[in-house]
């Protein structure tokens, strides 16, 4: 069953931000990522317990996949560069 990581975020740096995104990209589509939402227009209707900034959301095959993409060894030198040019929310739902 589809799992989905969705990361809103707040891009501080958009050049280095940007090296992050080439980055990023190919190795989710390692672990059988496939965005869905990069970023675009946002239709905002209730904000009590979160204000999004940007949304991502990678589409995983399973909850597995995602978490072995977040956890990899090739993404872990690219994970800093979003941290450090971002502030953001991550998680991973279960399509289910």
């Amino acid at each position: 069953m589809s799992a989905y990581l969705v990361v809103d975020t707040k891009i501080k740096n958009p050049e280095a931000y940007e090296e992050y995104k080439k980055l990023a990209k190919p190795i989710a589509k390692k672990y059988g990522g496939v965005y869905r939402v990069r970023g675009g227009a946002m239709d905002v209707r209730e904000t009590e317990l979160w204000t999004p900034t940007r949304i991502v959301i990678i589409e995983f095959p399973d909850v597995k996949s995602a978490q072995a993409f977040v956890d990899s060894d090739e993404y872990a030198p690219v994970k800093p560069k979003r941290l450090n040019n971002a502030e953001c929310t991550l998680f991973i739902v279960d399509g289910g």
